[in-house]
Formats: C-alpha cells, structure tokens, sequence
C-alpha cells in the first residue's frame, strides 16, 4: 500500500491513521481571490495540477475567509426526515471503551466488565415505546446516534472527547437524549472517529467531539468540545453532513460541497494533503477549520491528460476513514482522498486530491443513484438495480481495484447498506443480509452458536419475519430500524430479547 513520503506506517489498519500532532495555526487565506482562483487555469499542459500558490501557505498574514451570503439571498427550506419508522434493534460490541481496543485505558478501568458481545438482534429497553426514523453510527466510531419520528437526537457509546453531545466526557451505555438539541428538528447526523456532525430541518449544522484537527468546523483545533456547537458558517442552508475519520463535508441546498478538519491524504479536495515539516523534521498538517468550498472535479483520460468535469451538482456525499465518495445530479460518482486497497476505483493505489470522476459510472443508463464508503471500501447502486463494490475490507488480502457487481446480490433490490471495520450489512426487498471475515464481534447478527462469521453473503436468520427500514454499523456493531412484516402489533420484535446494559 503506497505512502506518502515522511509519513509513518503506523495506522495502515485503520486505512492510514496519522499519529503526528496538529500545527494548531490558523489556515490563512487571501480575501482577495476565491477557491475557484486557486485552481481556474492550473491545469498545465503536463495534464496536472500547479501546487497552491505559496502566499497560501503556513505562516501567511492573510486572513481568513468565513463563508457569508445576505440573508436575502438565502433560500429557506425544511428538510424532512427520512420516512423509516420503527423500532432499534442492534447486536455485536457493547463494551465502547474496548472497541479497536487491546484494553480499556486505565481511566476507564471501572467500565472494563461492562458490555457484551450480542451475537443476535436485541431490543433496548430504555427504548420502548420510542419509535425511530435514522439511526447513525461510522466505520471507525465506537458511538452511535438516533433520531426519533419527533425529530429528538439521542446518543450513547465511546465518549471521551465529548462526541454524544452531552456536555461531558462520561460514557454512556444506551441511548440518551442530548437535552441541549431538544428544541430543534434534526433530520440527519454523522459520526466520525471522535466527533459528530448533527443537521436540522432549516439547514443548521451542529458539531461536537474531538476538535484537534479542525473536524468540528468552529474556527479553532482543541481537544474537544462535549457540548453542541454551531458550525462557523454563514451561507445556503446544508442538506447533506458526512464524516470522516477526523475530516467532515458539507453540501448545501443549491449542490456545493464544503470540507473541513485534517487533508493528509488530500480527502478535502483542495489539491493539497496539507502536509508541511514544522520543526526538527516532525511532519504536521493544515488544517481547515471551516468549511471551504470543493471548487473543481476532474476526470483523467487514458493517456493521462487531466481535464475538468462541468455542471457538477452534487446530491450526497459519504465518507471512509481518509476517503470521499460524491453522487452528482447526472448520476455520476466522483472519489479522492487516500488510494490504498483501490478504494478510489480508479484502478491504481494512488492519492487524488481532488474530486475524480469514477468512469466505470459515466456512461448512459450506467449511472449510480446511492453510494456507501466502509473504512477501506466503497459501495454504489447503480440505476439499473445492481449493487457495485470496490476496495477491500481491512482483514482482506485482495483488492477489487475498479468497481465490480456483487454477485450474491444480483436481482435484489438494495434499499440501505452498511460497512463497519470488515463487515457489511445490508436491507434489500425483505431480506436482510450481511457478511464479514473472522473475527467478528457478533456484527453480522447470526445468533449465539451460529456461524460467527462469512466471507459470502448470507441472510440474517434471526431476523426472519422482520422487516428492516435501514442498517447502520460502526467500528464493531450493527444498528437496524425493524418493524414486523405484518405490522400486526409486533409479535415478531416482542420475542426478540432485550438489553439493559449495567451501569456503574
């Protein structure tokens, strides 16, 4: 797997986590040309990109921009949430402060025998009577998320740099209210690592969790900020959140995309990984601590030549743990950021810093109309039903290095789709399936003394006669929204077991 010069080997399980510090500067800008400056005319005859301009640079007295429209000008909307409604379900890791881990830190020794693994689908008893809309975890977190039919966001899981929101670095062991949110509709979230990313129905983005690389969007890198905090941004109103590992992006409601947090890998776009040697040859990042506007996408021909992509409005975005996936409005799928495992699909393990076009996605009745980032993988549907993959999980030793059909799905309709740190969960026509290679934590939902794991997909069993509205998974679990096929007073999901986890 290619690395970048003076960058370390040591996150290559987690698809290229860096282990150096953050410069903690200010990114500065010059108020006098735009993004669309910086790259507009800087595809040279080489068919590559010109670096940035160096009064762009650390240590540059410029300052720096703050996204701004009149009000006039902006458009006011209500997003609706998602139509899904039911209750949750989840099976595999409880022990938060364990997950990825070899052992819990000593400050958190008191939680080491709390949790369990749940091999089977269970219900939380906290959670009766609640019915749920969204339920959102991340490739990488040990946290998750949920939005109830009323709009209300509740949170639980890993919290030691305040990413549930609470005001407080205290985990918590099932799903919570986050009280300071209670006022406002939310319609959709994201998690990253160690933080979050939560939308409102009039388009307000609310950031909380770890701050270190600028992932918040708040105009600063510190540790954490355990209370919700609006991002600092001013312009159309959001419609779409994402996360990546410590990088977040933003689309507003006329199709522009905006990152911010860590650029290592170029995963922000701006055609640059912000890397810069700060002192005694210790390698750092620029980070931007607002979100910046995306201003180009690219496509590359066969003989190399780099040319831009027009008339690129995009509608979702999602992210892996260093890399961004793109569906634009014509149905095509752009990608960049880190290129290890052929996550990309671009058929070479190369970085891309700035969007690419996925060509395999370009061409009449051809297009993709949902897509899916794992930690080292990616996903799409394409518009004629089948489910595409590319890249590879992490315990893999092959890489699909350009998007190919899933064949144990041909002829089934994907309506939600999930990847965790190897495992993939999926809800289609009224099956739910999943897959993942040993070892699991009990993710893929077989039930105790099942097969714990499976490398082919294989229907859910234990959930047989339920039918899933949507699947969400993190480092180690599986989070479904269930009701029964009948409706009929759900028997089905009464028999299932419950879970009301110990607290201390």
């Amino acid at each position: 797997m290619p690395r970048k010069a003076g960058v370390g080997n040591s996150g290559a399980k987690t698809g290229g986590r860096k282990r150096s510090g953050a410069s903690g500067r200010k990114r500065a800008r010059d108020t006098g040309s735009s993004d669309e400056d910086d790259l507009d005319g800087s595809l040279g005859m080489d068919g590559g990109f010109s670096a940035y301009n160096s009064k762009k640079g650390p240590g540059s007295a410029q300052a720096t921009v703050i996204i701004t429209e009149p009000e006039h000008s902006k458009e006011k909307i209500k997003h609706e949430g998602a139509k899904c409604k039911g209750q949750l379900l989840i099976f595999g890791a409880t022990n938060w402060d364990l997950i990825g881990r070899k052992e819990v830190p000593k400050h958190q020794a008191a939680y080491r025998n709390l949790g369990q693994n749940l091999w089977g689908p269970h219900r939380y008893g906290c959670l009766a009577g609640i019915l749920v809309r969204t339920v959102v975890s991340g490739p990488v977190a040990a946290h998750s998320l949920l939005i109830t039919t009323e709009g209300k966001l509740w949170s639980w899981g890993r919290n030691e740099k305040g990413q549930l929101g609470h005001g407080d670095t205290q985990r918590v062991d099932a799903p919570k209210l986050i009280q300071s949110l209670s006022a406002e509709v939310m319609v959709s979230a994201a998690c990253g690592r160690n933080h979050t990313l939560a939308l409102t129905e009039s388009g307000t983005v609310y950031a909380f969790g770890e701050n270190r690389l600028g992932q918040l969007g708040i105009g600063n890198q510190t540790n954490s900020v355990a209370s919700p905090t609006q991002i600092l941004y001013n312009g159309q109103p959001i419609s779409k959140v994402a996360c990546g590992a410590e990088f977040s992006m933003l689309v507003d409601c006329k199709g522009n995309l905006y990152s911010f947090g860590c650029p290592e890998y170029g995963q922000l776009g701006h055609n640059t990984d912000g890397k810069f040697i700060a002192r005694t040859n210790r390698v750092e990042y620029d980070c931007e601590q607002i979100p910046r506007r995306v201003p180009i996408f690219i496509e590359k021909t066969r003989d190399g030549q780099v040319q831009p992509v027009p008339n690129v409005v995009v509608r979702d975005v999602v992210c892996g743990t260093n890399h961004t996936l793109v569906l634009d409005s014509q149905k095509r799928v752009f990608s960049w950021g880190f290129g290890g495992y052929g996550r990309l699909g671009h058929a070479e393990q190369k970085d891309e810093l700035v969007p690419r076009l996925v060509k395999l996605f370009d061409f009449p009745g051809r297009g993709a109309v949902q897509i899916y980032a794992g930690s080292t993988c990616s996903f799409a549907v394409g518009e004629m039903g089948p489910l595409f993959f590319w890249g590879a999980t992490l315990t893999s030793r092959e890489s699909t290095m350009y998007p190919k059909t899933v064949q144990d799905l041909c002829g089934w309709k994907v309506r939600s789709l999930a990847c965790g740190k190897s495992s993939v969960i999926v809800a289609a026509d009224e099956s739910t399936i999943s897959w993942g290679p040993s070892p699991t934590c009990g993710e893929l939902g077989y039930g105790e003394g099942k097969a714990k794991s499976s490398t082919t997909a294989q229907e859910v069993k234990t959930l047989d006669g339920i039918y899933v509205e949507q699947v969400a998974m993190g480092f180690q679990h599986s989070l479904v929204i269930a009701r029964d096929e009948t409706e009929q007073d759900g028997e089905k999901l009464k028999k299932l077991p419950e879970y009301n986890p110990r607290v201390v």
